[in-house]
C-alpha cells in the first residue's frame, strides 16, 4: 500500500471517528416525506391511468424510497384492507398509483414511504370521498425541536375514522 493511500485511508477513519464522536449526521439523515399528487399530469405517458402519484422526498430533494401501502375500507358492513401496488413511473422518486379497490364501501388509503427499515418513514393518509375522488390527504405528524417528524399511525385511528366517515355517507 503506498503512502498515499495509507495517508487517503487513515484520514477516512478519522474523518468517520469525528463525526461518531461529535454527533453529527450524515447528509440524508432523518425521516423522509411523502407528497400525493392528484390529479396526475395526463400528458406524461406513465401517469397515465393512475389515480394518484406519490413523490418521495429527503428534505428538500426528491429521493427514491420504498413505497407500500394499503387500502383500509368498510364495504358491506365488513373490515377489509387491500394491499396497493405501485408503478414506476419517468421519475424515479415518483410512483404511480392505481386504483385497487372497489367502488362500493368507505375507503382510506394509507401510503407510506421509508427506506424499508422497521420503523422508518412517513404515512400519507388518503381519504377517497363518496364519487371516488381524493376527499382529503393528510400525514400525521409531532413537533420535534420545532420540526414536524412524521408519527406512527395507529390502527384504530384508521378504524375510528372509517367508521364515522360510513356513518355520514
Amino acid at each position: 500500500m503506498s503512502r498515499i493511500t495509507k495517508n487517503g485511508a487513515l484520514t477516512s477513519i478519522c474523518s468517520l471517528a469525528l463525526l461518531a464522536l461529535t454527533g453529527a449526521m450524515p447528509a440524508h439523515s432523518g425521516p423522509p416525506w411523502v407528497s400525493i399528487e392528484y390529479p396526475v399530469n395526463p400528458y406524461d405517458a406513465t401517469h397515465r391511468g393512475a389515480f394518484l402519484l406519490v413523490r418521495e422526498y429527503h428534505h428538500a430533494q426528491q429521493m427514491p424510497g420504498v413505497v407500500t401501502g394499503s387500502a383500509e375500507g368498510l364495504a358491506g358492513g365488513q373490515r377489509r384492507s387491500i394491499t396497493l401496488r405501485f408503478d414506476t413511473t419517468s421519475n424515479q422518486s415518483v410512483m404511480a398509483l392505481r386504483k385497487q379497490w372497489p367502488d362500493a364501501g368507505t375507503w382510506t388509503l394509507l401510503i407510506h414511504v421509508g427506506q424499508g427499515h422497521e420503523g422508518d418513514g412517513v404515512t400519507a393518509i388518503v381519504d377517497i370521498g363518496s364519487a371516488g375522488e381524493v376527499a382529503r390527504v393528510r400525514v400525521p405528524t409531532v413537533k420535534q425541536k420545532g420540526w414536524d417528524i412524521p408519527r406512527v399511525i395507529s390502527a384504530g385511528e384508521i378504524d375510528s375514522s372509517l367508521t364515522a366517515r360510513a356513518a355520514h355517507r
